[in-house]
C-alpha cells in the first residue's frame, strides 16, 4: 500500500505524466526532458527527483549531463498498461506534441553526430587505412558469435555502439558501456530505437553487472588502449555466467610506433600467447582464435570461453533505453 501511495502521488501532476511517458519512448538527458517539456531544467529536475524518489524513474550522471531512465519494472509496467488502456479510450493531445519535440530531439542527436565524425573522419581513416577492411572483421566476429539468441550482451568500450548495432538484435538485453560521455552521446543518436538495449558510462576495469550475469561480452578495438589488459579481460570473465563468452578483436603485434603517441595506443598488438595466458588466469578457455591479414596491421580474434553448460533464462530487465 505505501509504494502504490508512493506511485499515486508522484504522478498525481501533469508534468511528470509527461516525463514518465516519454521515458517510455527513450533515456533522456535533464536537457531533453526541458527541451521537449518547454520548461526550465531545475523544474525538471526536482520533477524527476519526485519520480525518482517513486521507484518510477532513475537518474545517472555521465560528465556534466545527467540522464533519465525508466525505473524497476515492477513498479513501471502497471502504471505503463494503465496509460495505454486510458489513452486507448480518449487520445491525449500533449503525448502527441511531446512526441514532435521528442522527434527534434532524436534529429539534434544525429545531426551532433554527423557533425563529430565529420570533424574525426580523417582519424578514423588513417587508422582503419592500416588494416583489412573493418566489414571484414565484423563478419568474422559474427561467425564466431553465430545466429542463436545470446542473453545478456555486454560491449564492452562501446564508443559509437557499432558492436550493438550489429548484435543486440540476437540479445535479450544488450548493455554498451564506455567511459566517455562524448562517446554514449554519440552511440544514443544511433540506437534510439532499440527498446531492449542500455548505455552506461562506466570503466572496463569495473563493468555495472554481476557476477554470472552475462552471456557475451565484446572488447572491440578496445584492449591496445587499456593501461592493464589482463586486468580487463579478468573483469570481464568476471561478468560471464558458465558457458559465456569474451570475444576480443585486436591487433596482432606490430611496430607502428607512431600509434602509440598520435593515437594514445598503450599496446602495440598482442601475441596470441598473451591472450590466452590471461584467459587462463580469467578461468576462460581458448576456444578459437582467427586472424585477419591485409595492410601494415594484422588483427586477429580470439573466442574465449567459460567452461558449463550456458543456460537460457528469463529476459532480464532493461534498466534504461538508449
Amino acid at each position: 500500500m505505501s509504494q502504490a501511495l508512493d506511485i499515486f502521488r508522484a504522478l498525481a501532476d501533469a508534468t511528470r505524466l509527461r516525463i514518465f511517458s516519454l521515458l517510455r519512448s527513450m533515456e533522456l538527458s535533464v536537457g531533453e526532458l526541458a527541451q521537449v517539456l518547454g520548461q526550465s531544467q531545475p523544474r525538471v529536475s526536482r520533477h524527476v527527483k519526485i519520480l525518482c524518489d517513486a521507484g518510477l524513474a532513475e537518474r545517472r550522471k555521465e560528465g556534466s549531463w545527467v540522464f533519465v531512465a525508466l525505473g524497476r519494472q515492477a513498479s513501471t509496467a502497471p502504471v505503463a498498461a494503465a496509460l495505454d488502456q486510458w489513452h486507448a479510450e480518449q487520445p491525449d493531445h500533449w503525448a502527441v506534441a511531446d512526441a514532435a519535440r521528442l522527434a527534434a530531439v532524436r534529429a539534434d542527436r544525429a545531426a551532433s553526430a554527423a557533425q563529430w565524425f565529420e570533424g574525426h573522419a580523417g582519424d578514423w581513416d588513417a587508422i582503419r587505412s592500416l588494416y583489412v577492411a573493418e566489414e571484414q572483421v565484423e563478419a568474422a566476429m559474427a561467425a564466431l558469435i553465430g545466429p542463436a539468441p545470446i542473453g545478456q550482451l555486454i560491449d564492452i568500450g562501446t564508443g559509437t555502439g557499432r558492436m550493438l548495432e550489429l548484435f543486440a538484435g540476437q540479445a535479450d538485453a544488450a548493455l554498451g558501456i564506455d567511459r566517455s560521455s562524448e562517446m554514449l552521446r554519440l552511440a544514443r543518436a544511433k540506437l534510439h530505437d532499440r527498446s531492449n538495449t542500455e548505455l552506461r558510462q562506466a570503466d572496463l576495469y569495473a563493468l555495472p553487472l554481476g557476477d554470472g550475469a552475462a552471456d557475451v561480452a565484446i572488447l572491440h578495438h578496445v584492449l591496445h588502449f587499456a593501461q592493464q589488459p589482463g586486468a580487463a579481460i579478468a573483469e570481464a570473465a568476471r561478468v560471464l555466467g558458465p558457458g559465456g563468452r569474451l570475444l576480443i578483436a585486436d591487433f596482432a603485434p606490430h611496430d607502428r610506433e607512431e600509434l602509440r603517441t598520435r593515437d594514445a595506443h598503450t599496446r602495440l598488438g598482442f601475441a596470441d600467447a598473451q591472450i590466452a595466458g590471461w584467459f587462463g588466469k580469467a578461468g576462460l578457455g581458448l576456444a578459437e582464435t582467427r586472424t585477419l591479414e591485409g595492410g601494415d596491421l594484422t588483427v586477429t580474434l580470439w573466442l574465449g570461453v567459460r567452461p558449463g553448460a550456458r543456460l537460457r533464462e528469463v529476459p532480464r530487465k532493461r534498466v534504461g533505453v538508449a
